[in-house]
C-alpha cells in the first residue's frame, strides 16, 4: 500500500492558505482566468504524472519526479502548483471524488447487493485509485487502542467487536473543510454498499467501510509491467472477495 502518513506529512508541511501568484493561479491549483492551449496541455501533463509517480512512489515523491515523468521543467510545475501540498491535495481529492463516482454508480446500477459491491470494487482497483487515497480516507487502526469514545467513530465501526480494523478519525485534513466533506461523501456512499450487501446475507457481518477501502488499496499494486500489474490485481481482488463474501454455517 502506496499511501503513507509520512509520506503525506512531509508533503503537507507548508499548509494553510496559499496566495495566489502571478498569472491568475490561486492556491487551490485552479485559475481565476483561461489557460492558453499550451499551458492548458502542459497542466494535462502534469496532473497525469503525478498521479503516476504518487501512485508508485507515494505522496512523499519529489516534484523533480512529477517534472521528468510530465517531460516539463520543474519551474513549470511550480508555475502551476505553488507548493507541493496544493498539488497533493489536487491527487488526493480527484481520486476520492473518483471513488465516489463510482460507488454511485454501482449502487444506481446494479439490483443486486453483492454485484454492486464487487462491481466497486473491481472498477476501483482497475482504476488503480486505491493507490492514492489520502490517510485521512484510509485510516485503519484499533479504536480501543487509540481512547476514542463511541460518538467519534462512524456508524458501521460502533457495532465491531474489538480488536478489529476499522477507520478512526484523526485531525483534520489539511486540506479543510472541502477535503474533509469529500471523504465524508465517499464513506456514506461506500456504507451504503456495504450495508446493503451485509442486510442481504452475502456480506460478512464484521465487515466494515474501512475494510473494503483496505482491499481497494492493497489490490492495487504498483508492478513496474502493465499486464502484470493487471494480472496480479485481478488475481489478488477475486482472493480478497472471497475473504469478504459471507459463507452458510
Amino acid at each position: 500500500m502506496h499511501v503513507q502518513d509520512s509520506h503525506w506529512s512531509s508533503a503537507l508541511t507548508a499548509g494553510g492558505a496559499l496566495s495566489a501568484p502571478a498569472g491568475g493561479a490561486r492556491g487551490d491549483g485552479s485559475r481565476t482566468s483561461p489557460l492558453r492551449v499550451d499551458a492548458q496541455r502542459n497542466l494535462e501533463h502534469v496532473l497525469r504524472a503525478a498521479r503516476e509517480v504518487f501512485g508508485e512512489l507515494g505522496y512523499g515523491a519529489p516534484m523533480e519526479d512529477v517534472a521528468r515523468r510530465a517531460r516539463v521543467g520543474v519551474g513549470t510545475v511550480y508555475r502551476r502548483f505553488p507548493s507541493k501540498d496544493v498539488l497533493v491535495r489536487r491527487i488526493a481529492a480527484e481520486e476520492t471524488s473518483r471513488l465516489t463516482e463510482q460507488a454511485r454508480t454501482a449502487l444506481g446500477q446494479e439490483d443486486e447487493p453483492w454485484s454492486a459491491l464487487s462491481r466497486f470494487l473491481r472498477t476501483s482497483v482497475a482504476s488503480g485509485a486505491g493507490r492514492l487515497l489520502p490517510p485521512h480516507v484510509l485510516r485503519v487502526g484499533v479504536a480501543e487502542e487509540r481512547g476514542l469514545p463511541d460518538h467519534a467513530r462512524l456508524p458501521q465501526q460502533r457495532t465491531q467487536a474489538a480488536g478489529e480494523l476499522r477507520l478512526v478519525p484523526e485531525a483534520p485534513p489539511v486540506g479543510g473543510a472541502a477535503d474533509d466533506a469529500g471523504a465524508s461523501e465517499l464513506l456514506d456512499v461506500v456504507g451504503q454498499l456495504v450495508e446493503r450487501a451485509r442486510t442481504a446475507g452475502e456480506l460478512r457481518p464484521d465487515v466494515s467501510v474501512s475494510d473494503v477501502l483496505l482491499v481497494i488499496a492493497t489490490a492495487a499494486p504498483a508492478l513496474p509491467d502493465a499486464a502484470q500489474q493487471a494480472a496480479a490485481s485481478a488475481r489478488l481482488l477475486d482472493i480478497l472477495l472471497e475473504g469478504l463474501r459471507s459463507r452458510p454455517a
